[in-house]
């Protein structure tokens, strides 16, 4: 049987604090990729065990983590809290300036 993809959130914040954030956020980039859970995990070189595993939030190591990001087309930040609290404000600004574009360049339709 043919596993599903997920529904994309596009409101998703990119901010993760934990590992239960983190691995929402890799769901949301895998499904947003059309990826399903085997082909991600085959393009990434990794197993559908540690994909799973990092969607729902449970340790995987850092190497894998990395390999699976990069392939989804997300990169890992680390930054000083107010520096990232100022990053997550102008990427949400761009989003929803996106969002308005989009919906503005529909109208005319």
């Amino acid at each position: 049987m043919a596993r599903k993809l997920p529904p994309v959130d596009p409101g998703l914040s990119p901010l993760a604090q934990g590992l239960p954030e983190l691995g929402l956020i890799a769901r949301n980039a895998r499904a947003r990729g059309g990826f399903r859970i085997d082909d991600a995990a085959q393009l990434a070189g990794v197993s559908s065990d540690l994909v799973s595993r990092l969607e729902n939030g449970k340790p995987v190591t850092t190497d894998k983590l990395l390999k699976l990001l990069d392939t989804m087309g997300l990169a890992l930040l680390v930054m000083p809290h107010a520096q990232a609290s100022r990053a997550l404000r102008a990427v949400q600004a761009e989003a929803a300036a996106n969002i308005t574009e989009a919906r503005d360049g529909n109208q005319g339709e």
